[in-house]
C-alpha cells in the first residue's frame, strides 16, 4: 500500500484514469491509490469531488488544468520531492491525451520522479473498439484546428493514409467537419460516438453522406469521437488477355503441351472462366 512507504523518501506521480461518463467505469486500483496518496490534482475539482464523494474518498484535492499547469507543477514536482505521492486526474479518461497533464510528467520525469500509470478508460480507445474499422493500425489527431485554412491542410495531409483515423470533435462543429471530410476525403465510412458510456450514448455508423443525414436538423449535445476510415488501396485492374498471353507464353516454351493442356492450367492457374481461356488461347495459337 502507498501508505507503508509514505514519506520515506521522493514520492510518485501517479497518473490516473477516471471514468468517461458511466462512474461504474474505474478500476479497484484507481479507487485505492486515489485514497491513499497525500494529494489529487485535478483539471476540475468539482467535477472530480463528484466522482470521490461517490465512493466516499476523502483525499485532498488541488486543481491544476491548462491554464495554472505550468504555474503549478513546480510545487507539486517539490512536493513529491518531499515524499508525498500526488494523483493526478482530468474532467474523464486519461489524462494527457487532448487534456492537461503534458506539463506535469515531462517535468516529473526530469526530475526523476517515478511516474506510475493506473490506466482505465480512454475515449478514443472507447470509440475504436466499436467502430467496425481496422484496429491494427491508427492514429488519432486529437482536435482538429478551429482556422479553415488550418483545418483543411491537417485533413488533406491524411487524405492518401490508409490507416483508421480517430479525431475528437465538439458537437457544434461535427456538421461542418463532416462536410469538410466529404469534400476533401470523399464519401468515407465514419463512425460518430456520442455520449460514450452515459445514458444517451450513440453509434451512428455509414458513410459521410448517411452520417450527415442522420444528424441534420437535430441539437446534437455531448462529447463527441469521430473515427474516419482510412484511404482504401485501389484496386488493380487486370487485363484478362494479357494474363492469359503471359502464361500462353511461358507454358508453350516448355514444349509439348496440348491446346487443351493450356486451357485447363491456365483457367486453374488465373481463376478465369474456361471459354474466354479457350478463345483467347485458340486466337493465339493462329497466331
Amino acid at each position: 500500500m502507498i501508505g507503508d512507504w509514505m514519506m520515506a523518501g521522493p514520492g510518485k506521480l501517479y497518473i490516473v484514469a477516471t471514468p468517461i461518463g458511466n462512474l461504474e467505469d474505474i478500476t479497484v486500483r484507481a479507487m485505492r491509490v486515489l485514497g491513499e496518496v497525500s494529494l489529487i490534482a485535478a483539471e476540475d475539482t468539482r467535477r472530480t469531488r463528484i466522482l470521490l464523494n461517490h465512493y466516499d474518498i476523502q483525499t485532498p484535492l488541488t486543481s491544476l488544468y491548462e491554464q495554472n499547469e505550468s504555474i503549478k507543477t513546480p510545487s507539486l514536482i517539490n512536493k513529491i520531492k518531499d515524499g508525498q505521492h500526488i494523483a493526478y486526474v482530468t474532467d474523464a479518461g486519461t489524462p494527457a491525451i487532448s487534456d492537461p497533464g503534458y506539463l506535469l510528467v515531462h517535468h516529473a520525469i526530469e526530475a526523476g520522479i517515478e511516474v506510475v500509470p493506473i490506466p482505465g478508460a480512454s475515449a478514443l480507445i472507447t470509440a475504436l473498439s466499436v467502430s467496425g474499422l481496422p484496429m491494427d493500425h491508427f492514429v488519432f489527431q486529437g482536435f482538429l484546428p478551429e482556422k479553415k485554412g488550418k483545418k483543411k491542410a491537417a485533413l488533406l495531409s491524411i487524405k492518401d493514409d490508409a490507416r483508421t483515423q480517430i479525431f475528437y470533435e465538439s458537437p457544434n462543429r461535427l456538421l461542418a467537419t463532416l462536410k469538410d471530410i466529404m469534400d476533401l476525403l470523399g464519401n468515407r465510412f465514419v463512425v460518430v460516438a456520442r455520449e460514450l458510456t452515459k445514458v444517451y450514448e450513440e453509434v451512428v455508423r455509414g458513410n459521410v453522406a448517411e452520417v450527415m443525414h442522420a444528424f441534420e436538423g437535430r441539437t446534437i449535445k455531448g462529447e463527441i469521437t469521430l473515427v474516419l476510415a482510412g484511404k482504401k488501396e485501389e484496386a488493380v485492374e487486370l487485363d484478362p488477355e494479357a494474363s492469359i498471353k503471359e502464361r500462353f507464353d511461358l507454358l508453350s516454351a516448355q514444349g509439348n503441351v496440348t491446346r487443351r493442356d493450356l486451357v485447363e492450367s491456365i483457367a486453374a492457374d488465373l481463376a478465369l472462366p474456361r471459354k474466354l481461356v479457350y478463345d483467347t488461347v485458340h486466337r493465339l495459337c493462329k497466331e
